[in-house]
């Protein structure tokens, strides 16, 4: 009997796994196939053209701490720093913008978009060196950079100005000069070209990021699925409200939604870690349909719904993690793929409130790296 109940409970599993699968292959195809009515023709005439039947897997990650290097593609620009000068290159060759690049050494995420989105892409590769160019920037890097206000500040400086220190992070500049969008922490291949095709095609120009994705991939109108549910998950209803008394843990908010493959993973391996289950029963944790109507008393002490909240809060994709402090104000998120160190890392960091005395969340890594390191070698 035992047996039979395990059984049946793994062939669920795999039909909502499945499910989550095509409704994301769906997704990619609606998104190449479909424009708003009142989108302008395309502001390229593109000679290559975006895949979005291929895989819509994600590439594993082994996020552990590395010692390898990341070598950048061949094909990115040569620079001389300077942004207003760069995207002026950019527009002469006829492309539509620049993409500044941050990253870092040692990062798996990095590795990830270098190698998988960047290299073994190749409909990626091709579509993003037509439209722009490219410019590497080391958050760690001491060269000096001029950016578009005239500012010159080392690459360092300005990655913490930026806030992309959560490595990768591509900002996009169109050719006026425009912030089309930001991408912070790694996203893969099927989620990237639809990035791309909103930056080139336009369409940042008449609605946001947000209900592009939604149009491309729309909730889903039958619970074909439901989402993964854990027992640290408060459960309704939702009074989130720290605006008149402090809380005792500090508050992390998952928005997911209904057969979302990239909500799978991260209810996977990262989440069903022993180490990173202790951490969160050390927060008050809610998981949320960003598209639901379910009613929320948010940390601001605001009647909202789940949607309008994720809306307000400028939630464009799932999983996205929103950590607030116990006082209620948003101290971090993730809202890219994220594996196991990583997430811990961040768990970490918001219970220890470093964010009160480090600038950065990879700031406050590397200064405990260093004490690490020093107490070793006493």
């Amino acid at each position: 009997m035992l047996h039979n109940q395990a059984h049946s409970h793994n062939l669920i599993a795999h039909l909502q796994y499945t499910l989550s699968l095509l409704s994301a292959l769906f997704a990619c195809l609606h998104l190449s196939l479909t424009a708003p009515a009142y989108a302008a023709e395309p502001l390229v005439s593109a000679n290559f053209e975006l895949n979005f039947g291929k895989s819509i897997d994600t590439p594993f990650i082994d996020d552990a701490p590395r010692l390898t290097d990341n070598e950048h593609p061949a094909w990115f620009s040569e620079t001389f720093l300077n942004l207003p000068n760069d995207l002026a290159q950019a527009k002469s060759k006829g492309k539509k913008g620049i993409i500044l690049y941050f990253g870092q050494t040692h990062c798996a995420y990095c590795e990830a978009l270098l190698e998988v989105n960047f290299e073994k892409e190749q409909d990626i590769v091709n579509y993003t060196r037509q439209n722009f160019d490219v410019i590497a920037l080391d958050i760690w890097g001491n060269r000096i950079v001029t950016d578009f206000d005239g500012n010159e500040l080392e690459e360092k400086s300005l990655a913490e100005f930026e806030q992309t220190d959560f490595t990768p992070s591509l900002i996009f500049y169109t050719e006026d000069g425009t912030e089309a969008l930001r991408l912070r922490g790694y996203h893969p291949p099927y989620k990237f070209r639809g990035a791309l095709k909103y930056v080139v095609e336009g369409y940042y120009k008449a609605e946001s990021y947000r209900d592009y994705m939604a149009r491309a991939n729309p909730p889903p109108k039958f619970d074909l699925a439901d989402m993964n549910e854990q027992d640290f998950f408060m459960q309704p209803p939702y009074g989130l409200d720290r605006s008149r008394f402090s809380a005792q843990a500090p508050l992390v908010v998952f928005f997911e939604r209904q057969n979302c493959h990239a909500c799978d993973i991260l209810h996977s391996d990262p989440v069903e870690d022993d180490a990173t289950r202790k951490l969160l029963g050390q927060f008050e944790a809610v998981q949320l349909d960003m598209w639901s109507d379910q009613r929320v008393l948010t940390p601001e002490g605001k009647r909202s719904t789940a949607r309008k909240w994720s809306q307000e809060l400028g939630i464009f994709d799932t999983p996205t993690l929103v950590f607030f402090d116990r006082d209620g104000k948003e101290v971090f998120r993730i809202d890219s793929v994220v594996r196991l160190y990583r997430l811990r890392g961040v768990l970490e960091y918001v219970l220890a409130e470093a964010y009160k005395t480090s600038p950065t969340y990879q700031r406050w890594r590397e200064t405990l790296q260093q004490a690490q390191n020093n107490q070793a070698g006493t």
